[in-house]
């Protein structure tokens, strides 16, 4: 297919691209609303960003194969070999890939964040290796997403990639939602957030009260959650209606996720019109590509403009192929082996404090085999009013460690019998690099078993308790250390 001003929308994406990315990333994580015309910081040049370096190293390492192939495959060893990424769904991908669970069971096995945003981010390669063809851009962007994700943060890489394939050919920004529908589930909740939003919209057209409606109806407590990101996209989209000014600031002024969604947003509006993007934002910014150090094992292009011609010989050299059929891998299995008991304690009340001296005595204790790392538990379960749920992990050698127990109950945390960590409630955000406050703690520990226990309080109302459990090395950029627990 013969795609008009092909160089023009391919460069188009990646300035897109680099400009949201740049806007967005001072306000990540960041609840909003803001009101930025500008960037804040305006910067001193481009800022490296996972969004572009993982497409910068799919690109390479299609460009070192004899006969290029987009497959899972490829990207395993890429995840081995070349990322040191600890975040989130690409820290758990890298442990599930150390403990030798294969894609696309490293996406859906045993991952808090498998509706994350860290496959969204990367869907524009795809597209611009099937221009005009939506279902070979989607059928790349599942070969990447399976990785690290599935459910919705699999989904919206295949619709951001099928509907930026589309645009390469189409204007209409309706019809390229749609056509980006066709390669999802029809049942897919970022589908309906999408649908939602648009009828909001057209009720109101107000994008600070739609931003709202998205969050009473899809806000999530992890910002980088897909569904609530994804109808942030579509809002700017609407908002901006073509101006690429208005649209990458309203993303990023919606919160959550910003360089993510402020740099999709540039990418398509770079990619239905490059001209759209004004010179006073590309100036700051200049076309050199930087990119982050935990990407290793490759000479990358040394600008965006260089970036654009080796998609276009990519393309030439792809010419259409489909990803290769791939045998579905075993079923992993990850017994953890714990112990729980049950039993009521004086120093779990609200005059609890530490200059009060917390000694842990177990109950009872029995045997309980867990299916991973994240764990649900039935608060009705509970026998008396506290849980007790003791885990042992193993080091091979003195660690610089960091432990965590994340999870949203009041809880109380010990190592080796001592106290370690509590709070009353929160958030849950079991990645290492973020884990919240209280959660966990950093230390030097010996070779050898270590035991944590963790003390849950019943919560007042009946409901399905969650909680993570990890321990990570801080000399290998917090990477979860695999097979530690036992």
């Amino acid at each position: 297919m013969i795609i008009q001003n092909y160089r023009e929308k391919v460069m188009g994406c990646w300035l897109g691209k680099a400009v949201g990315g740049t806007l967005g990333m001072p306000y990540e994580g960041m609840d909003g609303p803001f009101d930025l015309t500008f960037y804040d910081p305006v910067p001193a040049g481009m800022v490296p960003n996972d969004d572009l370096d993982l497409q910068v190293l799919w690109a390479c390492l299609l460009d070192q194969q004899k006969s290029p192939e987009v497959s899972r495959t490829l990207f395993a060893g890429a995840w081995r070999n070349n990322i040191n990424f600890p975040w989130d769904e690409y820290g758990v991908c890298i442990r599930n890939l150390r403990e030798g669970i294969e894609p696309p069971l490293s996406g859906s096995f045993d991952n808090w964040f498998i509706n994350g945003m860290g496959a969204a981010i990367r869907s524009e390669i795809w597209a611009c290796l099937a221009p005009g063809n939506p279902a070979l851009a989607a059928a790349y962007a599942y070969e990447d997403a399976c990785l690290d994700h599935a459910e919705q943060g699999l989904w919206a890489e295949v619709w951001l990639a099928a509907m930026q394939s589309a645009a390469f050919i189409e204007t209409d920004i309706h019809k390229i939602i749609d056509i980006g529908f066709q390669q999802i589930p029809a049942d897919a909740e970022i589908r309906a957030a999408i649908e939602d939003t648009k009828r909001w919209w057209d009720e109101s057209g107000d994008w600070k009260k739609v931003r709202l409606q998205i969050l009473e109806k899809y806000g999530h407590e992890n910002f980088t959650n897909v569904t609530e990101n994804m109808a942030f996209i579509l809002l700017a989209l609407l908002a901006g209606n073509g101006d690429f000014s208005r649209s990458i600031c309203t993303a990023n002024n919606c919160g959550k996720d910003t360089d993510c969604t402020a740099a999709t947003v540039g990418a398509l509006l770079g990619i239905l019109n490059p001209d759209s993007i004004e010179e006073r934002w590309l100036k700051p910014i200049g076309r050199d590509l930087i990119l982050s150090p935990e990407i290793t094992g490759i000479t990358p292009p040394e600008s965006l403009d260089a970036f654009t011609d080796l998609v276009l010989t990519l393309r030439e050299r792809l010419s259409g192929k489909l990803p290769p059929e791939v045998p579905a891998p075993k079923n992993p299995t990850k017994e953890i082996h714990a112990r729980i008991g049950f039993k009521e304690v004086p120093w779990f009340g609200q005059g609890w404090s530490l200059s009060r001296p917390l000694k842990l005595e177990l109950p009872e204790m029995v045997p309980v085999t867990f299916p991973g790392t994240v764990v649900k538990y039935k608060s009705t379960d509970f026998t008396a009013g506290m849980l007790f749920v003791e885990y042992r992990f193993e080091l091979k050698q003195q660690t610089a460690a960091r432990v965590f127990f994340n999870t949203n109950e009041n809880c109380r945390v010990f190592l080796n019998g001592e106290y370690l960590f509590g709070r009353e409630c929160g958030r849950m955000a079991p990645s290492a690099h973020r884990v919240p406050i209280h959660q966990s703690a950093d230390m030097v520990l010996s070779a050898g078993i270590h035991t944590l226990v963790a003390v849950i309080a019943r919560p007042a109302a009946d409901k399905e308790i969650e909680w993570v459990v990890g321990v990570a090395d801080r000399n290998d950029n917090h990477q979860w250390i695999p097979f530690a627990l036992i």
